[in-house]
């Protein structure tokens, strides 16, 4: 049998072994978690090669350097981060201590969790794998990681190559057979990670609270991209189209739909056709990736000529190429001013598709926003410090970018987290390790205790001081001015 196809008992098993291994070490030194972290970068390094074929072969195309650059660089930084940071990280954190509770001392300690589950999407499938295990080792746990179904032979790689390096009662691949993450979902971890849908989000959270397993949840959406008044077209453009492009536009923090001063859609769009003009001659190009299956292909397509039947202006930017269901590669288009109920406009596109909206001012731009769900990225590109401000105030996202997309991911001393529909939680960095940590709380009381006069049955004194300890301030209270109000 292979090394990454288990059935739901195997599962019950390979995660009972896990456990069982926690629990004769269930701290793991700063050594020996640096030493993980080690051959967790010496697997990726020397087997780059066989990693991104393995990809190539799951996309049907995608190219090696693109992998290289958006999967394999991320992934060894982050890795290389976290190991420079551990120290800092592992160290107990002092914490105030009430003057009535001296000379108690307060600190909190990150202890390991145990078991982490990681469900990894197809998308970027080696980067949303390795970042969640990454934050799991540095924080000393054991990690079970089950990929997508079209991710089978990166997931029969790693299998083969970790195996290597680590046992698999430290990491262990599983592979999706029909009904796998089902099972996977049930299975009684510490803490679970979830990338993909909020459709399958919401079924993963659900199976978890059977087992009452904390989840993180990273699920997408619609982030939308601003253009501000103030900002060169062509930059801005430049810097768009090249994230939209990445991936043929399959990454959760693409992005999905672009607002422009009305007076400038002319020259956002010219911007455009000049731009993809010096980037591709066709879709034929080694450079640009495939779509991943048959039925988001199917999508996508569908989602294009119901645009077309609709009241927006398509314009293809690859003009030499049309959609290619034998290679599944499928030209960047643009959708200029769809109506707000078209398909483009109310579901996420995960595909090379960019609807552009005009705005009159930004106050439309904060009610278009803000009465759709909240998207894991917002991009603003605006050089006006007040504007930036602004948009700060008056959205809600789970990331925000000033001038740029998409590079935020790739920010290891950022958290990367969702909110409300596009998930919850955070990991990277800082916060992944204290996300798959056990922040502990650890109060530690003096020879001497200030408290002994307070255990019952209270004495007078005992009354007195907690009668003062009450009110002590209530004829203390600052004045409250009247706030000014945001510009």
């Amino acid at each position: 049998m292979s090394l990454v196809t288990l059935d739901e008992q195997q599962m019950i098993e390979r995660l009972q072994e896990q456990h069982s291994a926690f629990k004769e070490a269930p701290f793991i030194s700063r050594e020996l978690r640096r030493a993980n972290l080690l051959k967790l970068e010496k697997v990726l390094r020397d087997n780059q090669a066989a990693i991104c074929e393995a990809i190539a072969k799951d996309f049907g195309h995608r190219s090696s350097t693109e992998t290289a650059l958006l999967e394999l660089f991320s992934s060894i930084e982050g890795i290389v981060d976290a190991r420079k940071q551990l120290k800092k990280w592992m160290r107990d954190k002092k914490r105030h201590t009430s003057v009535w509770f001296w000379p108690a001392k307060n600190k909190v300690v990150p202890q390991p969790l145990g078991v982490v589950g990681i469900i990894v999407p197809w998308n970027y499938p080696l980067f949303l794998a390795i970042g969640p295990m990454t934050a799991a080792l540095a924080a000393g746990n054991r990690v079970m990681v089950k990929m997508s179904e079209n991710s089978m032979n990166l997931c029969q790689t790693l299998g083969d190559i970790f195996s290597t390096a680590f046992t698999q009662d430290e990491i262990c691949f599983v592979a999706e057979t029909g009904g796998t993450g089902q099972a996977f979902a049930k299975l009684p971890f510490d803490h679970m990670i979830f990338t993909g849908s909020g459709a399958t989000g919401r079924k993963v959270m659900a199976a978890a609270a059977e087992n009452l397993t904390p989840v993180t949840l990273e699920l997408g959406g619609k982030s939308p991209t601003i253009i501000g008044p103030d900002f060169d077209i062509k930059k801005a453009m430049k810097r768009i189209l090249g994230g939209k492009v990445y991936n043929a536009g399959q990454t959760c923090v693409a992005p999905d739909y672009l607002l422009v001063p009305e007076d400038k859609v002319k020259q956002v769009v010219k911007a455009a056709k000049s731009i993809m003009k010096g980037r591709f001659k066709s879709i034929d190009h080694p450079d640009y990736t495939a779509v991943i299956d048959a039925v988001s292909f199917e999508r996508l397509q569908e989602t294009l000529e119901l645009a077309k039947e609709g009241q927006g202006e398509v314009i293809n930017l690859i003009p030499a190429s049309e959609p290619d269901p034998e290679s599944r590669r499928f030209p960047l288009h643009l959708i200029v001013e769809p109506s707000a109920d078209e398909a483009v406009m109310t579901r996420e596109i995960f595909g090379p598709i960019l609807p552009i909206i005009t705005y009159k001012s930004m106050d439309d731009v904060y009610h278009f926003i803000g009465e759709r769900d909240r998207p894991l990225a917002l991009y603003l590109f605006s050089d006006d410090k007040e504007l930036q401000s602004a948009v700060m105030e008056n959205t809600m996202s789970g990331a925000y970018t000033i001038n740029e997309v998409m590079m935020h991911v790739a920010q290891h001393d950022l958290p990367f987290g969702g909110v409300g529909p596009s998930g919850m939680g955070h990991y990277h960095g800082k916060e992944g390790f204290e996300t798959l940590s056990k922040m502990r709380p650890v109060m530690q009381q003096g020879k001497w205790a200030s408290t002994g006069f307070l255990y019952s049955p209270y004495s007078g004194f005992a009354k007195r001081v907690i009668n003062y300890l009450i009110n002590r301030k209530l004829d203390k209270y600052p004045s409250i001015k009247k706030p000014k109000a945001n510009k």
